[in-house]
Order: structure tokens, then C-alpha cells, then sequence
């Protein structure tokens, strides 16, 4: 579903890379967490796989796809989370959900069934109408996750996604995560949550100063971390200086 094959970028003025020689793949009807320090590179990836950031080297393959070579095909096939959620503020939550459903030509039918849906899993109908401007950041997010879901992608990119839900929401988006990967499709996430990454990851990569260290289920990073048991002793583990 997506391939990063020796993805490498190294920002101006900069001596050391951002993201070094990075491979690896998420199959389909995988969760994939992908974690890392601050400044490990893992925001840095997520741009280059969505298109807003150029790599210095390296492939990126969506679902068979370039992004670089085929652009509209590839974000045709992803659902993009920003850790930041940047939406239009003049506009109500419904308009801005109705500009997006238009840049992916999603049907009349199609919008008005997801929306229903995606409206009453975050519990946003109430506000769908209000000006985004008025929103909390908890409700930006919502929203921000809502619009990536209008066209049904097949790869979800999501960079710190749980940030600003609710309880209940974060625990009906992590059972729709899970959903998506069992009807075939993929997600590949970063969080800092490392309890939710162990609960709810098939396979987790773990980047440190752009270079990945490790990669695998918990039973094999459990084999690279010397036998450490939970995902935060492996990960302390594998990025201590």
C-alpha cells in the first residue's frame, strides 16, 4: 500500500540529514505506527509521502502510484491528518467539508452518507453550521479528520491524530482505524501516545536521527530491545544517545 524506498532529505544549512536512507513498506490492511523523538525526521516522511515536502533521493509509491511522478492519482488514494489542523476559518464547518468533497469529485450521495456518519461519530452535527473561526482545537481536529475521510482513501496518513479528541471520539476513530485496514485498506500514523501504538499497531517503525532502528511487531522489537516488554522501555531502548 506504500513503499518508501531510500527516501533521504537534508534541509538547507543543515549537515545532518532530516531522513536517512529510509525504507519500508505498510501492507494492506495494516496499522503501522511510526515513532520517534522529536526531531527524529517522522513529520519530515509524512510531508514527502503526502507531497508537500520534495526528498533529496528516494521513491515514495502509494497503492503502486509515484507521488512524485503521478501526484493527483497518489492524494487521490490518501486521507492526510496534519498534526496541526489548518481549515478555513471564514468558512462553516459544512462548507468547508462540501470545497473538499468537490476537490475529490465525491458524489452528491456519497458526501451526504459520510458526513452523516463522520458528523456523528465526532459529534459535530451540532456545529457543522456554525463559522470553523468559533471552533476549539479538539473541534478543528474533528474536523480536520472528517475531511479526510470524504473519499473514502485507502492509505490514511495521519500525524498525531488523537491530539485534542475527546475520550469517546478518540475511541470510535481508533475502532474506524481498524475497520478500514479490514475492509483492505492502511494506515500509517505517528503518535507520541506509545500506550495507543501498542494497543493498536500490527507492525510499528521506530526512526531516530532520520535513520529507522527498528521495525516490526511488538514480539520482534521485543527480540531488537534485548527483551524489554512494554512498547516505552523498547522505545527508550532503541533512541537513548
Amino acid at each position: 500500500m506504500l513503499t518508501i524506498d531510500h527516501l533521504s532529505k537534508t534541509y538547507r544549512g543543515s549537515r545532518a540529514p532530516a531522513v536517512d536512507d529510509l525504507q519500508l513498506d505498510v501492507r494492506p490492511g495494516e496499522i503501522f505506527g511510526f515513532l520517534g523523538p522529536n526531531g527524529a525526521g517522522k513529520t519530515t516522511t509524512i510531508k514527502a509521502v503526502v507531497g508537500l515536502l520534495r526528498p533529496d533521493r528516494g521513491r515514495i509509491l502509494v497503492d503502486g502510484v509515484d507521488v512524485w511522478a503521478q501526484p493527483i492519482e497518489a492524494k487521490r488514494r490518501i486521507g492526510f491528518v496534519p498534526d496541526t489542523p489548518d481549515v478555513y476559518d471564514r468558512l462553516t464547518g459544512r462548507e468547508y467539508l462540501s470545497f473538499i468533497a468537490d476537490v475529490f469529485e465525491v458524489s452528491a450521495a456519497d458526501r451526504e452518507r459520510r458526513v452523516g456518519e463522520l458528523l456523528e461519530m465526532f459529534a459535530l452535527r451540532d456545529a457543522i453550521g456554525d463559522l470553523v473561526q468559533s471552533y476549539s482545537h479538539g473541534m478543528k481536529q474533528k474536523l480536520a479528520v472528517t475531511a479526510a475521510l470524504m473519499h473514502d482513501p485507502r492509505l490514511f496518513i495521519l500525524d498525531e491524530p488523537m491530539t485534542g479528541l475527546d475520550p469517546r471520539s478518540s475511541h470510535l476513530f481508533k475502532e474506524m482505524m481498524r475497520s478500514h485496514c479490514d475492509a483492505g485498506g492502511s494506515v500509517f500514523f505517528s503518535t507520541h501516545i506509545l500506550e495507543v501504538a501498542e494497543r493498536l499497531c500490527d507492525r510499528i517503525g521506530i526512526i531516530n536521527r532520520g535513520r529507522l532502528v527498528a521495525i516490526g511487531t511488538m514480539d520482534e522489537l521485543r527480540q531488537q530491545a534485548t527483551g524489554e516488554s512494554t512498547l516505552e522501555q523498547i522505545f527508550l531502548e532503541l533512541t537513548r544517545e
